[in-house]
C-alpha cells in the first residue's frame, strides 16, 4: 500500500498537527491519558475484552489508540487475539507516525514492535495476539468492507467542525448497522448533532465527563431492534 505524505506541523516538538484540518492528532494535555479515558474506559474496557473482540475506529491518525489498546490487552492478561480495524482517508507518512508514537515512553515496547509494519506501509498484519487491518479511503465508501460485527467503536475523526464528513448522520447510521448486539461506541465530542445522529441510528448516547479541557464526551450502546 502506498501511503502518501499527509502534511503536518509539530507543536511543542511532540504533538503532530494536521495542516489539512488545522487540528492536533491527539490531546495537547496528554494523548495517552485521553485515549484511555475516552476510548478504553468509554467502551468499558478491559472488562468486556474476550477472544476475537473486534474494535473498529474512524480515524487511525498516529496509531496511538491501537498501541494503547494492545497495551491494555497484554497488561490485563487477555487470552486469544484482539481484532482491530481502522479507517483512515489521509494516512500519515510512516516516519511521522513512528516519531509521534515515540512521545509515549510507556508504549515504547509496542511502538518499536510495530514500527517495521508502518515503515513497510503494511495494510494489515497478524501477531499472536492481534489481527490488524487499516482500510485506506473515505469511510463513507469503505465501511462496507467490514465483514465482522464490531464490539466497540472508537469515533476519533478530527473535530466535527473541521472534519464534518466523519460525523455525517448517514455514516453514523452505517456505524450502527455494523455494530454487534450490545456493542458500544465512544468519542471525545459531545456535539449535539453527533449525539442525535447516533441516537437515531440506534446507538443510544450518554453524555459523560470528558478529558482535560473537554467538559463532556459521548458514550453509546446499541439497543435492541
Amino acid at each position: 500500500m502506498e501511503l502518501h505524505t499527509e502534511p503536518l506541523d509539530w507543536r511543542d516538538g511532540d504533538v503532530p498537527v494536521s495542516r489539512r484540518f488545522d487540528d492536533p492528532y491527539f490531546s495537547l494535555d496528554n494523548g495517552l491519558a485521553e485515549t484511555r479515558h475516552v476510548f478504553l474506559a468509554g467502551n468499558n474496557l478491559p472488562a468486556r475484552f474476550a477472544d476475537k473482540f473486534h474494535i473498529a475506529e474512524l480515524g487511525f491518525g498516529t496509531g496511538l489508540n491501537l498501541l494503547a489498546t494492545l497495551d491494555l490487552w497484554r497488561s490485563t492478561g487477555q487470552k486469544g487475539a484482539l481484532h482491530f480495524t481502522s479507517f483512515e482517508a489521509f494516512p500519515m507518512n510512516p516516519s511521522d507516525m513512528i516519531r509521534a508514537q515515540q512521545a509515549f515512553p510507556e508504549l515504547k515496547p509496542i511502538a518499536d514492535e510495530l514500527a517495521p509494519f508502518w515503515a513497510s506501509a503494511a495494510r494489515q498484519f497478524t501477531l499472536h495476539d492481534l489481527r490488524f487491518a487499516l482500510i485506506q479511503g473515505d469511510a463513507r465508501n469503505k465501511l462496507h468492507d467490514l465483514t465482522r460485527p464490531v464490539d466497540a467503536w472508537f469515533l476519533d475523526g478530527f473535530s466535527p467542525a473541521k472534519n464534518p464528513e466523519l460525523w455525517e448522520a448517514d455514516l453514523l447510521s452505517r456505524v450502527a448497522d455494523k455494530t454487534a448486539s450490545n456493542g458500544t461506541a465512544a468519542t471525545y465530542t459531545a456535539a449535539g448533532h453527533v449525539r442525535r445522529a447516533l441516537d437515531a441510528a440506534g446507538l443510544m448516547t450518554t453524555r459523560v465527563p470528558g478529558f482535560g479541557r473537554k467538559r463532556h464526551m459521548t458514550i453509546a450502546q446499541k439497543t435492541a431492534p
